[in-house]
């Protein structure tokens, strides 16, 4: 189900805090920072000034958004809090996750490490349960989520998981598509692989 245009207000970005990833995914995590001010859309993330997390958060408080980071304490230092924007320091990786979905009401996946993927596999366990119905976004550039798209789709062929599952989230090539998809939510029966937006 999308969700109504009035009730998106706030949405969860999760990404790689690596400041050695690519200049180009930066500099879109940069772009979608600027894409969620622009739409009125609060910006919630874990909280550090490192990698893509830091470059999203930068650009969307410059920018004038609203900006919620979460975060452990145990990586305030690790991953450099980034003090200059709204934030809540947490005491477990489970309470900041937990906030991430109260605070939150559609998510955005852009390319990360296997932080990222922790918090996208309990997504969508979460969907998959029926326990939400928010809009998830992957940001696809050059294929980087194809691989776990395939293993996704290998437990719906084991008979594991139900091909339904394949339509719980949307994807996209371009930064300048996230929040239209946010909007539109998933599309019913969709492959994900197949999900671009014209």
């Amino acid at each position: 189900m999308a969700p109504a245009a009035n009730s998106l207000k706030s949405v969860c970005v999760f990404c790689g805090s690596s400041d050695a990833a690519a200049p180009a995914y930066l500099a879109a995590a940069a772009d979608l920072g600027r894409a969620l001010a622009a739409a009125g859309l609060r910006l919630v993330y874990g909280g550090g000034g490192v990698g893509l997390m830091g470059a999203t958060a930068r650009a969307a408080h410059a920018a004038g958004g609203a900006v919620l980071g979460i975060i452990p304490d145990f990586l305030v230092g690790k991953e450099r809090a980034l003090e200059t924007v709204e934030h809540v320091v947490v005491t477990s990786m489970h309470q900041r996750k937990q906030m991430f979905f109260e605070q939150s009401q559609g998510f955005v996946i852009l390319p990360g490490g296997i932080g990222t993927l922790e918090e996208v596999i309990e997504l969508l366990s979460w969907r998959r349960l029926d326990l939400h119905t928010m809009p998830v976004v992957f940001y696809n550039p050059d294929n980087f989520w194809g691989p776990l798209f395939a293993l996704f789709q290998h437990t719906v062929d084991a008979n594991l998981t139900p091909p339904a599952f394949m339509g719980a989230w949307t994807v996209v090539d371009r930064v300048e598509e996230i929040v239209p998809a946010l909007y539109a939510g998933p599309k019913a029966g969709s492959d994900p692989m197949l999900s671009q937006l014209s």
